[in-house]
């Protein structure tokens, strides 16, 4: 059921109306100046078709900012807070579920602040009125449903649905048995806090293997995925093997490898319930799935007199740079991750003339997870940055003796975006820092070794989301190796196939294959040196594949090896590396092996 808000701000003599007939809001364009906000317009999706809405007020003499909402990752918009005066709305800012914009617009001391917002529903549409300018803002809400993702399995038995009423889980109880999965069972955590207990699905009558999985919502925990086996035909099969997996740790294989392997994931999300069929064994299972939410910390520091700036939250962090003089923070840049793609902010006054500093984040297997900062009665005074690896940045700026500590953190939780105040009228310097945090991240699970060869080429990874690698094709000529592509098998047995890495039209290349069943790749030896007439373009020369059952031919010229990638006791399950029309550098991503 939809919900309209009532219009705030002040009355304008043209009254506008998106209306509400739309699955969510994709990007918002807003023009303003130093009177106000000019203009709005709002782009919807309905249904999967794009609708572009029409500007509301008028858009002469303006700058121009646009927020997008990326609904195929689940976002959505939660909230607007804003201000108004007599002149009609001067500033706006948007919250998704997932980050924040930047406020937009110039806030006036005489300003009365607004939001719209509905607890657990999302904007879908917006209605207002203007006055050459826009005067006043309304919305249209609707509930957030979760994703549903249907069963997997059999239809035998009694449909089961634990509904979608729940925050989190605490434990789950599972019996495995020589059939199959006899029955499972939920502890939940609802979203007043307490704790329910859900019911049985399947058999508790006969004998077979007790397991069972605490989760620590408490402490931040959350259901992220369910993987496992199901054998049988069609509406007949029944769950062999169950494995958990949260942001923080992953169970034990339930049950054995029988059957075909299954997933229950959706990208930034969480399980809040699940689904399926039951009867003397769970035949089928299905889940609830909602998006993950950022918490944002109080500021630390002086709000008064200040200016505000929020940089919102992104995926993750990879570089702070702190710009400093004797007795305070003058400038604060941060490059964040955000889709693949670096987004740069910087807050503050940008003085190349003071002290500068940087500290690079190995993201993604590395976060920031806590700052602590020193401040006095005007301004903050210093930084220390931690990490989920234990490391500790320098100390910028300095801890003055009329300053004191203050600390931001968030118990498992990782920062994924910082807000805070600034000096203004050229002043710039920090004067409060504060952070958005998201829970912590299992680290990828391969870990990525360094590569080996020349410094040219453009930089490529395939990647570490991988079982196995089952297939390589090397491109090769008289010089050296000019091209390698890699074939991949993922988790639930599906084949991935790379891209080519160097000369992409060539036209043969020879191939080395793995044996599906039981073999893997345990190290790649190769060789590199500059190509004959140049000086310094350095190029691999020779590559050979180890694996657990064999040795590959001699790829490339006939040349010792003068690197070796490996880790004893892992397998290889992805390649990085750089390339042009020549391979140049080949690195691996590693697994622990596991298998028998």
């Amino acid at each position: 059921m939809t919900e309209r808000s009532e219009a705030l701000g002040k009355d304008g003599n043209r009254r506008w109306d998106d209306k509400s007939d739309h699955d969510d809001v994709t990007k918002i364009y807003v023009n303003y100046s130093l009177m106000g906000i000019e203009s709005i317009r709002f782009d919807y999706v309905k249904s999967g078709k794009p609708i572009e809405g029409p500007f509301r007020g008028e858009t002469y003499n303006t700058y121009t900012h646009t927020f997008e909402i990326n609904h195929l990752k689940n976002e959505h918009l939660e909230s607007v807070e804003g201000s108004y005066t007599q002149r009609g709305i001067q500033t706006l800012q948007f919250k998704t579920n997932l980050r924040i914009s930047e406020p937009i617009g110039y806030p006036g001391k005489d300003g009365i602040k607004f939001i719209l917002a509905v607890e657990g529903k999302k904007i879908i549409g917006f209605h207002g009125s203007t006055y050459f300018r826009l005067y006043s803002l309304g919305a249209y809400f609707t509930r957030v449903t979760p994703t549903r993702i249907e069963a997997i399995g059999g239809k035998v038995g009694t449909k089961w649905d634990d509904g979608v009423d729940q925050a989190g889980f605490t434990k789950i109880h599972v019996r495995s048995g020589q059939e199959g999965i006899q029955f499972i069972k939920f502890e939940y955590v609802d979203k007043n806090g307490r704790l329910r207990d859900g019911s049985i699905h399947g058999s508790i009558y006969r004998r077979g293997s007790p397991h069972v999985f605490e989760i620590r919502h408490v402490d931040k925990e959350y259901l992220v995925s369910v993987e496992g086996y199901y054998d049988g035909d069609g509406d007949c099969a029944v769950i062999q093997a169950l494995r958990f997996r949260t942001n923080v740790k992953t169970s034990q294989l339930m049950g054995p490898k029988t059957g075909k392997k299954f997933r229950l994931a959706a990208s930034g999300m969480k399980i809040v319930g699940f689904h399926g069929y039951a009867e003397k064994n769970l035949t089928s299972l299905g889940g609830y799935f909602t998006p993950i939410i950022p918490t944002k910390s109080e500021c630390q520091g002086v709000t008064e007199r200040s200016t505000l700036w929020d940089s919102g939250a992104f995926e993750g962090i990879r570089k702070v740079s702190v710009t400093w003089r004797s007795y305070c923070i003058r400038c604060f840049r941060i490059n964040y991750e955000n889709d693949g793609k670096v987004v740069k902010r910087a807050h503050g006054m940008n003085d190349d003339s003071r002290i500068t500093d940087e500290f690079v984040v190995d993201y993604p297997y590395e976060v920031i997870t806590s700052i602590v900062g020193t401040m006095n009665d005007s301004y903050v005074t210093s930084f220390v940055f931690k990490t989920s690896k234990g490391r500790t940045s320098r100390t910028f700026g300095e801890r003055t003796s009329d300053s004191v500590e203050f600390v931001i953190e968030s118990k498992g939780c990782a920062v994924v975006g910082f807000h805070g105040w600034y000096a203004p009228l050229g002043a710039g310097y920090i004067t409060a820092l504060g952070a958005h945090f998201y829970p912590m991240p299992l680290p990828p699970a391969a870990e990525k070794l360094e590569a080996k060869g020349g410094a040219g080429g453009v930089p490529w990874d395939d990647g570490s989301n991988f079982e196995r690698v089952r297939k390589i094709y090397i491109g090769t000529c008289e010089v050296g190796i000019v091209s390698v592509r890699f074939l991949y098998e993922n988790d639930i047995e599906e084949i991935v196939v790379g891209d080519h890495h160097g000369n992409k039209n060539l036209l043969r290349h020879e191939e080395f294959d793995l044996d599906y069943a039981c073999e893997y790749l345990t190290s790649v030896e190769g060789s590199y040196d500059v190509i004959p007439g140049s000086e310094d373009v350095e190029v691999i020369l020779m590559l050979k594949f180890t694996t657990n059952k064999r040795t590959s031919p001699c790829y490339g010229l006939d040349d010792d090896p003068t690197f070796v990638l490996h880790k004893a006791g892992h397998k290889v399950v992805g390649f990085h590396g750089k390339s042009s029309n020549m391979l140049h550098k080949l690195g691996i991503h590693v697994l622990p092996i596991t298998d028998p």
